[in-house]
């Protein structure tokens, strides 16, 4: 991964992977002695939740069959991404699929070794909850709204080393 753009997309990367391990450790500490939840707003609680499954439960499993099926599917996307980010030239995208990737293999650490993602942050009005998620989670949806503006509404110039044109 040579120039500038891949390694602030790699550095991106990594500070995102480090901040939500961080933050997962820290939740895992702090609520699970205070008893799992702590209601910080009318609509905002910390919760600790074991997701077993992909983003927002969805493929919840028991499995480890499942586990390792989710890992090995998150180690292809972070490979995709890095590969993709080595070829481009462009800065915000390189931000965002570092923000992708830097998101995928935070959860990707927590299926790894804990069998399960840690999410802790649960937004709710009334009965209706969000489901809970957290940094990694956040990081991979602001990394795939910019790489969506970019490519459906924003203004578009090199895009790869390969095809430095654009076309």
């Amino acid at each position: 991964m040579a120039g500038a753009v891949p390694r602030a997309g790699l550095s991106t990367a990594i500070a995102v992977a480090l901040a939500d391990q961080a933050t997962k450790w820290a939740m895992l500490l702090w609520l699970q002695g205070i008893g799992h939840k702590l209601t910080v707003t009318p609509f905002f609680d910390l919760v600790l939740v074991y997701n077993r499954g992909a983003s927002f439960g969805l493929f919840d499993t028991d499995s480890p069959w499942g586990r390792w099926l989710l890992s090995g599917f998150a180690m292809v996307i972070v490979a995709g991404l890095l590969v993709w980010m080595a070829r481009t030239r462009e800065r915000p995208l390189a931000f965002a699929l570092g923000l992708i990737a830097g998101g995928a293999a935070g959860n990707l650490v927590d299926r790894v070794l804990l069998g399960h993602v840690v999410d802790f942050l649960d937004f709710h009005i009334g009965g209706y909850h969000w489901p809970a998620f957290n940094l990694a989670d956040s990081a991979i949806t602001v990394g795939v709204a910019i790489v969506l503006y970019g490519s459906l509404i924003g203004k578009r110039t090199d895009r790869t080393v390969s095809d430095p044109t654009g076309e």
